[in-house]
């Protein structure tokens, strides 16, 4: 009697509402994949399993804790998922609605890709560490302000004296890209929190992935100890790849915004 009651009052906007509902919980599963929230949530769906089932079986010492517990994690979970939080909300205003225009077109910032590639071939012969950031759609004058401001006009020279050992822009600073022209450098960037990341990955590497986490910059890594050219992108890092795949990468995510869902798509597909 339920169900067919229940078939009788369905409407085409009740199909509507969970098929957006189904999409929102499959985005917020990709959001969450492969970052310390699946563990989290783990954790809170077993209390709410043996909530249930003390429940069930009148386990009334156990079931009050428990309901003490779940008002207390309410509170709690803006806290613990704070990243997280920020991520999606930073990914909601992403949309192609609040899309940041861009000044440069395709062949100039072409052109300082191939700038920063060719100052990081140099420093990786020499070992000379470098932070280089690429702004894209969220902006950074966070990041800008702990730095020193330059907006300079990009080239390899002026890239690698920046990157000069022992000068005040060098130590642990980044360099950041905004328009194609170098908009500060000496910039202090957030480190990651991750812990499952492999030792051999120093405190630059770990700034890269932290500011990659935390917004949709690209930032291209020179290890000072091995020479190594990375980037990192959406809080994941690649490494030990060649040039050309690096600089194909870079510009598959400086397109224009109306472009990049596609291009993104099409490189990972042929990685």
């Amino acid at each position: 009697m339920h169900i067919d009651a229940l078939i009788h009052t369905f409407r085409l906007l009740d199909i509507l509402d969970i098929f957006v509902v189904a999409i929102g919980i499959y985005y917020l599963y990709k959001m969450l994949k492969d970052t310390r929230a699946v563990a989290l949530l783990k954790g809170i769906v077993f209390l709410a399993i043996i909530n249930l089932i003390s429940h069930l079986f009148n386990l009334y010492v156990i079931n009050w804790i428990l309901q003490q517990s779940m008002t207390v994690l309410l509170f709690a979970l803006p806290v613990v998922f704070q990243p997280e939080l920020r991520r999606a909300l930073e990914q909601l205003g992403r949309g192609r609605i609040f899309s940041k225009a861009q000044n440069v077109n395709e062949e100039e910032m072409d052109m300082a890709i191939n700038e920063v590639m060719a100052a990081a071939r140099v420093m990786s012969r020499e070992h000379t560490g470098a932070l280089i950031v690429f702004e894209r759609e969220v902006g950074l004058n966070d990041f800008v302000d702990t730095g020193i401001l330059m907006d300079a006009v990009l080239s390899r020279e002026l890239i690698k004296n920046i990157f000069v050992p022992s000068t005040p822009l060098h130590d642990g600073g980044a360099l950041i890209i905004r328009d194609g022209r170098i908009r500060a450098a000496g910039c202090l960037l957030p480190l990651t929190e991750d812990r499952t990341l492999s030792t051999e990955l120093g405190t630059r590497h770990r700034a890269a992935i932290g500011l990659s986490e935390q917004t949709d910059a690209v930032v291209v890594v020179v290890s000072e100890e091995t020479g190594t050219i990375s980037y990192t992108y959406g809080g994941h890092i690649y490494r030990h790849l060649p040039e050309d795949q690096i600089k194909e990468a870079l510009r598959t995510f400086m397109e224009r915004p109306r472009q990049t869902i596609t291009s993104m798509w099409k490189w990972r597909a042929n990685k």
